[in-house]
């Protein structure tokens, strides 16, 4: 049974759909994934993903600077972002943190990004979709900080640790589970972690084309996670949590309405 699901993080504008993204969308839908929130990681992918927002229905998208692309980040960056929030499909700013993990940026380059997208949140009144990776400390005191200016945030993708995980929430963050928990190696803690997850906190994402399901069997050729492939993620957060797929589902897809303001 196919429940109506939104899948908060895809990576629609990556090249890895470059040849059947329409058939993506549409197998998407038809696993019961209704809606899709197209992640945006610099100015030129988050236009990228305002595009994309507008050509398939029920597809809307973020607007940010990702960590790995805060050497990216100038003067004119936030007035860019600015701007494509005057989309209607742009929901929130993001995917935007610090990722202290690869460095790509410098830690400096990252928190200035970081502070200047939150900043724009809090103007904007926008929900933030937030990145964090090996860089915890800095992360929360930032974002506490700002706490009490911006609507709402949510903690995409959370692998981190129990004191991580409430201290997000003692923030009123919601978290996004991914496909990590579908995974018998690396996703162990957070299977039992998801447990302390309040119903009206949690979403659902498959960060695709990242992070496939690996309880997906036989496991797809090309290694390619897809917006339809979701409810493997629902299925195992439901086991995780002894509740039933239905209500995962509906608290989930009702959480994320009302955050995105769909």
């Amino acid at each position: 049974m196919t429940y109506p699901l939104v899948d908060i993080g895809v990576n629609l504008t990556s090249s890895a759909f470059d040849s059947d993204r329409d058939t993506v969308v549409s197998d998407a839908r038809l696993n019961g994934v209704t809606t899709l929130i197209l992640t945006g990681s610099s100015v030129q992918d988050s236009q990228s993903a305002a595009t994309l927002a507008d050509q398939y229905p029920g597809c809307y998208s973020t607007a940010g600077i990702h960590p790995h692309h805060a050497s990216e980040f100038n003067s004119d960056s936030i007035d860019q972002l600015r701007q494509l929030t005057l989309v209607p499909q742009v929901k929130a700013i993001g995917e935007t943190g610090l990722d202290f993990n690869r460095n790509y940026s410098t830690p400096g380059e990252q928190v200035d990004a970081f502070e200047a997208q939150l900043m724009l949140a809090c103007e904007l009144n926008l929900p933030l979709f937030l990145h964090q990776r090996d860089a915890h400390k800095e992360f929360y005191a930032l974002l506490k900080h700002y706490r009490d200016r911006f609507p709402d945030g949510v903690a995409h993708c959370f692998t981190d640790s129990k004191q991580a995980l409430h201290a997000y929430l003692d923030l009123d963050l919601h978290i996004g589970i991914t496909g990590w928990i579908c995974d018998e190696r690396r996703g162990m803690e957070l299977r039992k972690l998801v447990r302390d997850i309040p119903l009206n906190r949690l979403m659902l994402e498959t960060d695709a084309p990242y992070l496939l399901p690996r309880t997906i069997k036989p496991r797809p050729k090309p290694g390619r996670n897809e917006p339809g492939f979701l409810p493997f993620v629902l299925s195992e957060v439901a086991r995780c949590m002894d509740r039933t797929e239905q209500e995962i589902a509906e608290a989930s897809t009702a959480n994320a309405r009302k955050f995105f303001r769909l």
